[in-house]
């Protein structure tokens, strides 16, 4: 792949807002199903940000709302802007729906429990599977890559809106994992379970130390206690464990993917094809 990423750079341009408020012109007058045939992954990240700036607005919105109308004051235009808002954010939600169901790799995606049509189109905007010939490269800009640093002064070496798109992804799968119909969830739990027991028996103890040596800590907590007794705290665990589910998905996303567009088999993940791993865990489902 060189040095081109595999992740678009989601940096507004005066060129890229102009596009972004035309598709939403185009948007107000189409129906959904029209208006996503003719999105392209520009217009898509930029329906993807604006539907969490809005529902974050919205919500925010909401409970200030509430807290006047406890008050006995009146409340009407909070209450219109949030139910403004919430028209604005099922009006995306709808047109992203489409835009997501249209591509085979995400409707692949839409088929996984946890996933629904904002987070699939965030993955169909942002990944260029033509500059991705592994999996790591997409890691990499999705700031999934633990030997990636990104030092004092230099650019930052990951995709921000990826990253927090797979920050959504964990978050997702830990609320679903006691779904009977979920996958990746029950990965997170598994993996946090075996986490648990190395930490408990001080397989991280490296980890810990260079950790408490890195961070920051203004007075004493319980994080910091745990690191340093030598073990990671139940937060980090806890991320450990999201991220591994979250990096499994992407590992398949890239198989799917890679299949679909070259019509054969993906490079055999690093850890398989070099250090002579036996175990790979099959993508759930297929693309149609």
């Amino acid at each position: 792949m060189g040095k081109k990423a595999a992740v678009e750079s989601p940096t507004a341009t005066p060129q890229t807002s102009s596009a972004a408020m035309q598709t939403l012109k185009r948007l107000a007058k189409s129906d959904a199903t029209a208006a996503a045939a003719e999105l392209g992954p520009q217009e898509a990240r930029f329906l993807v940000d604006m539907y969490y700036i809005v529902q974050n607005d919205r919500i925010r919105a909401g409970n200030q709302f509430q807290a006047i109308t406890r008050a006995d004051e009146p409340a009407f235009f909070e209450g219109w802007l949030r139910e403004s808002m919430e028209s604005v954010e099922v009006s995306i939600q709808k047109i992203l729906d489409a835009y997501s169901i249209s591509h085979p790799v995400g409707k692949w995606m839409r088929g996984i429990c946890g996933i629904g049509p904002v987070i699939a189109s965030g993955f169909l905007a942002h990944i260029d599977i033509t500059q991705a010939p592994t999996v790591g490269h997409i890691w990499r800009f999705a700031g999934l890559d633990p030997t990636v640093e990104w030092g004092k002064g230099e650019k930052r070496p990951w995709n921000a809106s990826l990253k927090t798109l797979c920050w959504k992804l964990g978050e997702s799968f830990v609320k679903v994992s006691n779904n009977d119909s979920d996958f990746y969830g029950k990965i997170y739990a598994s993996r946090k379970a075996e986490e648990i027991v190395k930490n408990d028996a001080g397989a991280f103890a490296e980890q810990a130390k260079a950790k408490l040596e890195r961070g920051k800590f203004s007075r004493d907590t319980k994080a910091k206690a745990a690191y340093e007794s030598g073990k990671l705290p139940p937060g980090h665990v806890h991320a450990r464990a999201k991220r591994y589910a979250v990096k499994l998905f992407l590992a398949h996303l890239h198989h799917v993917w890679y299949v679909h567009h070259y019509g054969k088999q993906p490079p055999l993940p690093y850890a398989i094809a070099q250090l002579g791993h036996a175990h790979m865990i099959e993508p759930p489902g297929a693309v149609e």
